[in-house]
């Protein structure tokens, strides 16, 4: 085990987690942004496809699907919890994310190792941050 790589993931780890509780114990979601939640969640599920197949060790799994479950969890309280999704400001989230995902998806498509869903999907995922970090 890598201490840097645990000691990023822990960071990461309690980051969700002050905003998940942040999320519900103020039952509001002002000031983040939906778009952005929803890019994590998509680059976690396209970087971890391989949670099934290739085993690493357990800690390796457990912590794909947390990643996955606590974006999932960020995104399903921004659209669908009552209370929650009534303080999401879309005027304030004007970033165009779907056109980043339609450019990831069409480079990812030119620049991949093999031309196979999960390898695209893996390149898809390292492309879009990159991309994220043009628009700010």
């Amino acid at each position: 085990m890598n201490a840097f790589r645990f000691l990023g993931d822990m960071t990461h780890l309690f980051s969700v987690l002050v905003l998940l509780l942040k999320i519900y114990a103020t039952k509001s979601c002002s000031g983040v942004s939906r778009k952005t939640q929803e890019l994590y969640m998509l680059v976690f599920v396209a970087r971890y496809l391989d949670l099934f197949t290739d085993y690493v060790s357990l800690y390796n799994s457990v912590m794909k699907v947390v990643f996955i479950t606590s974006s999932a969890a960020i995104v399903w309280c921004m659209r669908r919890h009552p209370q929650v999704r009534r303080t999401y400001d879309k005027e304030q989230d004007t970033f165009r994310h779907t056109v980043l995902v339609a450019a990831a998806f069409l480079l990812a498509l030119i620049f991949h190792e093999r031309f196979t869903f999960r390898e695209v999907m893996f390149s898809l995922y390292r492309i879009c941050p990159g991309l994220l970090i043009l628009n700010w």
